[in-house]
């Protein structure tokens, strides 16, 4: 989403101060005692959020924006700094400390789990293009977030397309693993961007209905975990800000869905 923490004065007549644990919410249920931080189910593996720095539709253009500075890095360095902390004590995985690639970085293949935010933007370079190709197909996994409605989709489709063009993108099913592989999760949470918190809603640019879609290989693996109409950075951006108390619910169901997905990343 576009609003800095920085950026925005609310006056409170008191400020409600609270730790944040990963709470329970509606459709999704608490951690039980086996996914505590003691479980070494997941000692071993090792996570580093990689940030993908990507070019987009207006580089280099007159073009407005609605934010500030591009595209790519919306929501950090707070999101994957939170992100980390979160993975860190919520599992035994190893976590090392968040990085910011481009797609032709060869450091790319060392990890097998990418970020990107605000994709309904991305441009890729005919370069990219294989060298993307090749990193699904060697066993990685991205995370697509925070975009929204037909526009944006229609223009992330189309570039997927370019490294896919053969291949589907499918719903995750309801009783996929992903749902069950952490925490169990009963429904895809439509995470509320802060500024459409801020109005009361939880949807942007048409963006009604949250989906989680994915492109297959060829064993039926995700290859990429696509979270379209919902704002998961977002939800780790601003989980440590104390002026907006009612934003937790969103902030739950942001860091379990993550957890989840990089969870069934590591291990499929």
């Amino acid at each position: 989403m576009k609003v800095s923490a920085g950026g925005v004065a609310l006056s409170l007549a008191a400020l409600v101060v609270f730790t944040l644990l990963i709470q329970p919410h509606a459709g999704a249920s608490p951690p039980s005692a086996a996914a505590s931080p003691a479980d070494d189910r997941h000692a071993g593996l090792q996570w580093r959020f990689v940030r993908i720095k990507y070019h987009y539709l207006t580089e280099g253009t007159s073009i407005p924006q609605e934010f500030a500075g591009e595209p790519w890095f919306i929501d950090g360095p707070a999101a994957e700094q939170n992100l980390a902390r979160r993975v860190k004590t919520a599992t035994a995985i190893q976590v090392e400390d968040p990085i910011v690639l481009s797609i032709d970085d060869p450091r790319l293949f060392e990890s097998p789990w990418i970020y990107f935010v605000e994709p309904g933007t991305l441009k890729l370079l005919e370069t990219e293009v294989p060298i993307l190709r090749e990193f699904f197909l060697r066993g990685g996994v991205a995370m697509f977030d925070d975009f929204h409605g037909p526009l944006e989709w229609d223009n992330f489709e189309h570039e997927i397309k370019r490294v896919f063009p053969n291949r589907q993108i499918v719903e995750v099913p309801k009783d996929h693993p992903v749902f069950s592989c952490f925490y169990k999760i009963d429904g895809y949470p439509q995470v509320a961007g802060i500024g459409s918190f801020m109005q009361g809603r939880t949807w942007e640019k048409g963006g009604f209905v949250p989906h989680l879609r994915t492109i297959l290989d060829d064993t039926g693996r995700p290859m990429m975990f696509i979270n379209w109409n919902t704002d998961m950075g977002d939800g780790w951006e601003w989980s440590n800000v104390v002026e907006f108390p009612g934003y937790v619910k969103y902030t739950s169901m942001a860091y379990q869905m993550a957890i989840n997905e990089i969870v069934y990343s590591l291990t499929h």
